[in-house]
């Protein structure tokens, strides 16, 4: 085989490769919730394409532990248990808090202003649309936490962040539904938290502010789960 015969279409590649994405993204954000069944042929209708870029994208999300593959053939939503929660809770505060400790020193003033710009922005859309915005602060969420990654510098790290929030999709998307029943601290009140500690170069208070915005979303679950209700 020569060189041109071992390059594929690129087009059917990148077909795959945003498929693959909109599904990924749509679990960040907790668009499917705990115990959702993915069916290649509702998929492929919703996203307008054939089934076989959404198989092949299934197919890497089940690799990647943020869907299973059920006995029947069929993909869900992983659901949502004690064991679960507590692993990925742990993963994500010891391996987020290290980034934010390795970004710490790298965060200038302008990149501070960004962090309060996104968490002023959250805190409108809130008093704009009220709770039911879970997609919308997901983003918002999501693009304040990776503002700080990024600025550790670890190529490394990153990719496996995004594996915990990939997985934590469904375990997000049920807390904000119990923060909607119960009421609280706003969503950005760690954000803030956070900022102030990364003003002063305290790593440490940093950290805790990161461990309690984490471990929030996780004991609202927790909580659920131990009053014998099924997250799913």
């Amino acid at each position: 085989m020569n060189s041109v015969e071992a390059l594929t279409p690129v087009g059917r590649e990148t077909v795959q490769d945003r498929v693959y994405g909109q599904l990924r993204q749509t679990l960040i954000n907790g668009g499917f919730a705990a115990g959702d069944p993915l069916r290649i042929v509702d998929l492929a209708e919703r996203l307008q394409t054939s089934t076989m870029p959404v198989r092949e994208a299934l197919g890497r999300l089940v690799s990647e532990q943020a869907l299973e593959a059920m006995p029947n053939r069929t993909v869900r939503v992983p659901l949502i248990t004690r064991q679960r929660l507590d692993d990925l809770e742990r993963a994500r505060v010891l391996i987020e808090g290290r980034l934010v400790q390795l970004a710490l020193p790298n965060l200038s003033a302008e990149d501070i202003a960004i962090l309060k710009q996104v968490n002023h922005d959250c805190d409108h859309a809130f008093e704009e649309h009220g709770q039911d915005i879970g997609p919308v602060t997901s983003q918002f969420n999501q693009r304040f936490h990776f503002h700080i990654y990024r600025a550790a510098g670890s190529h490394v790290l990153i990719p496996i962040v995004e594996s915990l929030w990939l997985q934590s999709g469904p375990v997000v998307r049920a807390a904000a539904q119990i923060h909607d029943e119960q009421g609280g601290l706003a969503a950005t009140d760690h954000h803030w938290a956070m900022i102030e500690a990364i003003e002063k170069g305290d790593a440490e208070t940093a950290m805790q502010a990161l461990a309690n915005d984490i471990g929030r979303s996780f004991d609202l679950v927790r909580a659920r789960l131990a009053s014998g209700e099924e997250a799913a």
